[in-house]
C-alpha cells in the first residue's frame, strides 16, 4: 500500500472536543452555570486555554472515598506574564486573589509566571475577572497554543535587554489566541485594554491551513502546547534550548541584530513508551530582528500542519524534527515564508546567570533577587515570605521580576532604601543567597503532590530534605561550592526541566519506606547535563528509593573531586567519564 493510501489516523478525543468547541466555548459556560464543585474531562480540556487546571487534594483521597464523598476539586490557575515582569499593584492584586480565592500561597513557576492553587469552582469568574482588572492574564497559559514567552528578567539598563524584551513582548502578542471565547465566558463579553493582545490585524505568512477567526492556529488550535524563549549567549537564564522555539541574540558592535533560531527542545517524556523522549533545541537559521514574528509564525504553522494529532504523547513538535530531520523541516518552513533561509550564526560560550543577590541596575538603582525554595510564596513558621513581600511592594511600590528558576527579583530599588529592605527581609526570614548553600541556591522542583493529577512521586514537598542531606554530603567532600543544577520532578513530564541538568531526579514509582511508612518514592537518576542547558543528561540509575539518592551520588561526588579537570563541572564532568548502567562504580 502506498503511503498516500494508508488510512488517516483518528483524531484524538481531545482534538475532536477542539473542533466541536466553536474556539474555546464548548460546555464551559453551561458547566459553570451549574452547580457542584468539578466539571467534566471535555470541560477541563478546553479550561486549559483558558488558563486553569481541574485538581484536586490527592492527600484526601482516601479518607473521602472511604466516608463516600467525592473528591475534594479545586483548580490550578496560571497568569500569562511575558518576561515575568509585574507591577507592585499587580503583585499585590495577585496577593490578595491567593489569600482570599486561593488557598493562601503564590507559586512562581519555572517560566517565568505565578500560579494560584486551591481556587473553588465558583471563585474562578471573579478571580479571573480581578487578573483582568489588574491588566494580566490567564488566556493561553495552559492547552495547545503559545504558553507564556520568556525573556531574561534582568533590570540591567542596556539597549541590547531593552530590544530583546521588546523583541518576546511583541511576539508574545502576536501569538495570542484571537477568539473572543474568554471575554465572553469570565468577563462578561468585556474585553479589558491589554498590551498582551493584538488588534485584529494581518498575518503575517498566509498559508491554506489559516482560519478566519484563528488565522495563526486554526479551528483545532496546535497538536499540543508550544514554548518559545529568548535568551543571550552570555546570559541563558532562560534556558532556550529546553523550548520548542528558541532566540538565541546575536550581538554587533554593542547592538542585539538578530537571532540564531532554534527549534525542537521539550523535557517530556513517557518511559514506557520508547517512541517518546526530551530533547534539546536545534539551530535552523538566523534572522534579523524585524524577522522575528514572521518565523515564529512559519514555524508554528508548519507545526501546525505536521504535528501528531492522533497521539498525545507524540505530539510536540521535537517529534516533527525527528520524524522529517531537520533540513526537511527547513524546507517546509521555507515553502511557508516563500524565502530561502541562512545558516545559523556562530555564537560564544553559553552561559548563565541567576540575577540573585544585590546587582546595579546600571541607572543608579538597585536589584535584589531573592533565592524562594521552589517558587512557593507563603508564610510558614518564622518563614513569612508573603508578608514579608506585601510589605515591601506596600511601602516601596517598585515592580517585581519573575525568573525560569522559581526566584524573584525586586527591581528599582533606591540605594538609600538598601538597609530598610536588608531589615525587611531578615525580619520576615525571607531567605537571600547569603542564607542558602550553593545546591539549594540552583535546585528546582515542580508541586506534584498532593495538587498535580499526573505525580507519581513527591517533588516539591521532598525537595527541602533531600538538599539538605546533600548540603551535607558536598560538604564532607569540599565541594559545597560547587554549582550544580538539581532538578526534580514528581512525574516525567519534566516541568522542572530535570533532563538537561546536571543531576536529574524523576519520580518514577510510589513506594514505601523501610518501616511501612510512605516514602516520597522512587526516582531515576539522570546525570550529565549542565547548568548552560543545551545537553541532555543521561540515565544513572532507575528506580531509586529516595532515602538512597544521596547514598548513590555520593560515590560519583567523591571521583568528581579527585579526577576533574581544571574548570571542569560536574555535569561535564559525568559526560566526560560516560555515565551509564545501574551501578556507581561503572563510571
Amino acid at each position: 500500500m502506498a503511503a498516500s493510501d494508508k488510512p488517516a489516523k483518528k483524531p484524538s478525543k481531545v482534538e475532536e472536543w477542539k473542533l466541536a468547541s466553536e474556539y474555546l466555548r464548548g460546555p464551559l459556560t453551561d458547566e459553570f452555570a451549574a452547580g457542584g464543585g468539578s466539571i467534566t474531562e471535555e470541560a477541563g480540556a478546553l479550561l486549559k486555554f483558558h488558563g486553569s487546571y481541574q485538581q484536586d487534594d490527592r492527600d484526601l483521597r482516601l479518607q473521602r472515598k472511604r466516608e463516600g464523598l467525592d473528591k475534594a476539586y479545586s483548580f490550578m490557575v496560571r497568569l500569562r506574564l511575558p518576561g515575568g515582569r509585574m507591577s507592585a499593584a499587580q503583585y499585590l492584586t495577585c496577593d490578595d486573589l491567593a489569600r482570599n480565592l486561593g488557598n493562601g500561597s503564590l507559586r512562581i513557576t519555572t517560566r517565568q509566571s505565578f500560579q494560584f492553587h486551591g481556587v473553588l469552582k465558583g471563585d474562578l469568574k471573579p478571580l479571573i475577572r480581578r487578573v483582568n482588572e489588574a491588566m494580566l492574564s490567564t488566556l493561553a497559559a495552559c492547552g495547545d497554543v503559545e504558553r507564556n514567552v520568556l525573556c531574561c528578567p534582568s533590570p540591567y539598563r542596556d539597549p541590547v535587554r531593552d530590544a530583546i524584551h521588546g523583541d518576546a513582548l511583541q511576539l508574545a502578542a502576536h501569538l495570542a489566541p484571537r477568539s473572543s471565547a474568554y471575554w465572553d465566558l469570565w468577563l462578561d463579553g468585556e474585553k479589558v485594554p491589554n498590551s498582551q493582545w493584538p488588534e485584529a490585524g494581518p498575518v503575517l505568512v498566509p498559508t491554506p491551513g489559516d482560519d478566519a477567526v484563528e488565522p495563526i492556529y486554526g479551528k483545532a488550535y496546535l497538536p499540543r502546547k508550544f514554548k518559545t524563549a529568548f535568551a543571550l549567549p552570555d546570559d541563558n537564564c532562560t534556558d532556550v534550548y529546553a523550548n520548542d522555539l528558541g532566540f538565541l541574540g546575536i550581538i554587533e558592535a554593542g547592538q542585539l541584530v538578530g537571532y540564531n533560531v532554534l527549534v525542537g527542545g521539550g523535557m517530556g517524556t513517557t518511559p514506557s513508551a520508547a517512541k517518546t523522549f526530551p530533547a534539546v533545541a536545534q539551530a535552523l537559521t538566523y534572522v534579523p530582528r524585524d524577522e522575528v514574528r514572521r518565523i515564529a509564525e512559519a514555524v508554528i504553522k508548519v507545526y501546525r500542519d505536521l504535528g501528531d494529532r492522533s497521539d498525545r504523547k507524540r505530539a510536540r513538535i521535537k517529534y516533527v524534527l525527528a520524524d522529517i530531520g531537520l533540513p526537511a523541516f527547513k524546507a517546509k518552513v521555507e515553502e511557508y515564508l516563500g524565502v530561502k533561509l541562512p545558516m545559523p550564526k556562530l555564537t560564544t560560550r553559553l552561559e548563565v546567570r541567576d540575577h540573585l543577590g544585590w546587582e546595579e541596575q546600571g541607572d543608579g538603582k538597585l536589584s535584589l533577587g531573592l533565592p524562594l525554595e521552589n517558587g512557593r510564596v507563603k508564610d510558614e513558621g518564622d518563614r513569612r515570605i508573603a508578608s514579608g513581600l506585601r510589605t515591601f511592594f506596600e511601602r516601596f511600590g517598585t515592580p517585581a521580576r519573575l525568573t525560569c528558576g522559581q526566584s524573584l527579583l525586586l527591581v528599582d530599588i533606591d540605594p538609600s532604601w538598601k538597609a530598610e529592605v536588608v531589615a525587611l527581609v531578615a525580619e520576615h526570614g525571607i531567605p537571600t543567597i547569603e542564607r542558602v548553600s550553593t545546591v539549594r541556591r540552583w535546585a528546582m522542583a515542580c508541586p506534584a503532590l498532593p495538587t498535580c493529577g499526573l505525580a507519581v512521586t513527591e517533588s516539591e514537598r521532598a525537595m527541602p530534605s533531600l538538599l539538605d542531606e546533600l548540603e551535607r554530603e558536598l560538604a564532607r567532600q569540599g565541594l559545597a561550592e560547587e554549582r550544580l543544577t538539581v532538578r526534580m520532578t514528581g512525574c516525567p513530564n519534566g516541568c522542572a526541566r530535570p533532563y538537561n541538568s546536571d543531576i536529574g531526579l524523576v519520580g518514577r514509582s510510589a513506594s514505601k519506606g523501610e518501616d511501612g511508612s510512605n516514602s516520597p518514592g522512587t526516582y531515576t537518576i539522570f546525570l550529565g547535563g549542565r547548568t548552560q542547558g543545551d545537553r541532555l543528561n543521561t540515565l544513572f540509575k532507575d528506580y531509586v528509593p529516595y532515602e538512597n539518592i544521596v547514598a548513590e551520588l555520593a560515590p560519583i561526588f567523591a571521583r568528581f573531586a579527585a579526577e576533574r579537570s581544571e574548570g571542569e563541572s560536574f555535569g561535564e564532568f559525568c559526560d566526560r567519564a560516560g555515565v551509564v548502567g545501574e551501578a556507581a562504580d561503572t563510571l
